[in-house]
């Protein structure tokens, strides 16, 4: 599979930055290639270490027939998106030297491959949502299970998707966050992300050290 394309301003490969970087923004999309060419899901996944690596597990309703495509096991990307915000040169000092700036886009994401498998198990479905809910009710000061619900309908939901399990051959990060620019510039476009002050810019602006 094609590999992300990235530079040495904005790689990040320490596992551990990525790991807590999957957890925090759980959703990935979810891509492999098949007879009927390329198709994308858009899954929640868990990030579980196992005895000799790290897998992602999800699930998608049984109603999606990207799952069919599957067999014993192919190869897959997912994608792991995080904060993003545009950057204008308005924000770089340089732009008062000569004016060649220009506008650029500040993210980081998550690019994590590996060979997907399809899973029907009842019990291994069982576990996987209790645990994917019990990972998410976190933020809840009353916190929903699995087990509020009745048994016969959690056997009937539980029929109508199929689980995933990717085992994880190489996980990469790129954030890009204007390590390219001089102190000035770097400096200019953090206090303009900090002045426009939404979600994405604020996390974006958190991403970015200091210098």
């Amino acid at each position: 599979m094609a590999s992300l394309y990235n530079s040495t301003h904005f790689k990040m490969d320490d596992a551990a930055t990525l790991h807590r970087f999957v957890r925090q923004y759980p959703l990935a999309t979810l891509i492999t290639h098949g007879a009927d060419g390329l198709t994308a899901s858009h899954v929640p996944m868990l990030l579980e270490e196992t005895g000799s690596g790290f897998v992602l597990r999800g699930h998608i309703a049984r109603a999606n027939g990207h799952w069919k495509n599957l067999g014993d096991g192919v190869d897959a990307l997912a994608i792991f998106n995080g904060p993003q915000a545009y950057v204008t040169p308005q924000w770089y000092p340089s732009k008062l030297k000569d004016g060649k700036v220009v506008p650029t886009w500040n993210y980081a994401v998550t690019h994590v491959r590996g060979t997907l498998r399809a899973v029907h198990d009842t019990a291994w479905l069982h576990r996987l949502v209790s645990a994917l809910t019990s990972e998410h009710e976190k933020a809840f000061a009353h916190q929903w299970a699995v087990t509020d619900a009745p048994d016969d309908y959690v056997e009937r939901m539980l029929k109508a998707i199929v689980g995933l399990e990717l085992t994880i051959t190489s996980i990469e990060g790129k954030w890009k966050l204007s390590q390219n620019r001089d102190a000035a510039d770097y400096s200019g476009t953090k206090n303009g992300l900090a002045a426009r002050g939404t979600p994405d810019t604020d996390a974006v602006n958190a991403l970015m050290p200091p210098r």
